[in-house]
């Protein structure tokens, strides 16, 4: 047993706006200058549509993550890009690249022209200027978010890759006008165990820290050769033109070891955001990867550990994990949303980075009515009562395999239990605060959603009422004390790097 300390997060979707108040927080802190005017370490997608950049689920395409392989009738995972050799032979020449396309080009405007052109017949204009090349730019066709809400759908929602499985009738019901629905998906790099990006670098220049998990990038001996990116199959990578150099969120770990929360959590708007610290058995990660797409989600959570338990404490002692981050863990909001409440989800777990984002899903809108006696008509139901919305999962505007693909690596029965307690907690807050719901019926939506009055008030109170200190709870992080682990997050892999530079099962 090998108990590790992990600085994890967890948005809940049902709360996000769509501001991108958190996008302008993080770009004006570290990507506003030459080289990484495309990057957004933060960026707020909205589902269905393609994300950024294009496509990026798409491993077929990109060849992110791990794949699993039966080596000697065991299985093990692998990384999907390519072994130790495959670096060697395309070191160079990397074929699962995102190009500029699939970003976007920046580019800025010529105001100069528009406030010192001559007088003439016409009305200047600013022109956009490529922040690459410097030359104008007669249309732009892409941006950061160019699918955002209904904007190009018939070009963009068509295309996600997450509506696979879906049957025609499905696909033609989310284009009527009267279904259009959206709900918005906010990104940062998910700091993941088994993190993709640590294995495809050849000059091992990404490590986790020890002391807390963040994934980072050494500038020093980063060579430029973008196998991160390709390898992190959320690409959240990102190469600077400009310094020759491999970037990516760092989870404003200096504002972290001083006890604040990354920019943006600190300016959500909506809330959504919870920080915490998780400890995980870094011995069982070879085996929660390995498992079955369907096995993925509660693999993961299995190798979360119980912070109350004294065995667990003991071992994340021995580990040097210290007592602040003990005493983090044991009140982590994580921890509660991921691993006792089971409502937070990994983003596509069949990647096999063991991210450590969770997501607790939104509402579905249900096509409802309310009749002329108050009462709420769900299509299809039986009665007027509000307990159909309980099996109303089959009637989402989004279909429940949109979701289980999006967060349970295709699993709908994991997805539905979230649901299921997710729309008891609903009636149970509203039989507590409006009082017009039977009892009986919330007896019912909490045994379907196999949850407790006490839970469900819980789950209310940290989800629509949490105050700061409830919602970011990591303790100051020690660097002067800090122990770092140099390529793998866990025991040496084959796959990482050339496999030429000396490194410890573990540097304590």
């Amino acid at each position: 047993m090998d108990i590790r300390a992990q600085v994890s997060m967890v948005f809940h979707l049902d709360k996000c706006i769509g501001c991108h108040t958190c996008s302008l927080a993080c770009k004006n802190i570290w990507t506003d200058r030459k080289g990484a005017e495309y990057m957004w370490w933060n960026n707020v997608e909205t589902k269905p549509g393609t994300g950024y950049p294009t496509l990026w689920e798409d491993q077929e395409k990109y060849k992110g993550g791990w794949e699993v392989v039966n080596e000697g009738g065991k299985p093990r995972a692998r990384l999907k890009l390519q072994g130790r050799f495959g670096a060697l032979a395309n070191i160079f020449y990397n074929p699962y690249l995102p190009s500029v396309d699939d970003y976007y080009e920046p580019w800025t405007y010529d105001y100069a022209n528009l406030l010192d052109a001559p007088e003439g017949d016409d009305q200047p204009t600013a022109r956009a200027v490529s922040q690459i090349t410097g030359k104008y730019i007669d249309t732009i066709e892409a941006g950061p978010n160019w699918d955002d809400d209904l904007g190009g759908s018939t070009i963009y929602a068509a295309n996600d890759p997450n509506l696979a499985g879906l049957n025609e009738a499905e696909r033609a019901e989310l284009a009527e006008l009267q279904r259009v629905v959206f709900f918005y998906l906010p990104r940062i790099c998910n700091h993941c165990l088994n993190a993709g990006c640590v294995a495809a670098c050849p000059a091992g220049a990404i490590y986790k820290r020890g002391e807390d998990g963040i994934v980072l990038i050494s500038q020093e001996k980063c060579r430029g050769w973008r196998m991160c990116i390709s390898g992190c199959p959320y690409k959240k990578t990102y190469y600077n033109w400009h310094t020759g150099k491999s970037e990516k969120c760092i989870l404003c770990f200096p504002r972290l070891e001083s006890g604040q929360p990354p920019a943006c959590f600190h300016s959500c708007v909506g809330r959504i955001r919870y920080l915490g610290v998780l400890l995980y058995d870094a011995d069982r990660i070879e085996e929660a990867i390995s498992v079955p797409n369907q096995e993925l989600v509660e693999a993961q959570r299995s190798i979360i550990q119980d912070p109350f338990d004294p065995k667990i404490i003991q071992a994340a002692r021995d580990g040097g994990v210290s007592d602040a981050m003990l005493d983090a863990a044991q009140k982590s909001p994580v921890y509660k949303f991921v691993k006792l409440w089971k409502l937070a989800l990994p983003l596509h777990a069949e990647f096999r980075t063991l991210p450590m984002l969770f997501y607790v899903p939104p509402m579905l809108p249900v096509l409802a009515r309310v009749t002329g006696d108050g009462n709420y008509e769900v299509a299809g139901a039986a009665d007027h009562s509000l307990a159909p919305l309980l099996s109303s999962l089959d009637r989402a505007r989004v279909p429940l395999r949109y979701m289980a693909n999006l967060f349970a690596a295709g699993n709908e029965e994991v997805v539905r239990e979230v649901y299921r307690k997710l729309f008891a907690v609903r009636l149970h807050s509203r039989s507590q605060q409006v009082g017009d719901v039977p009892a009986d019926e919330v007896q019912r939506a909490l045994e379907i959603g196999k949850t407790t009055p006490e839970e469900a008030g819980a789950i209310f109170r940290l989800t629509a009422r949490p105050t700061y200190q409830e919602r970011f709870l990591v303790p100051p992080l020690h660097r002067e004390e800090a122990i770092e682990q140099t390529i793998s997050p866990y025991k040496e892999r084959s796959e990482t790097g050339f496999g030429f530079l000396e490194t410890p099962e573990r540097r304590w």
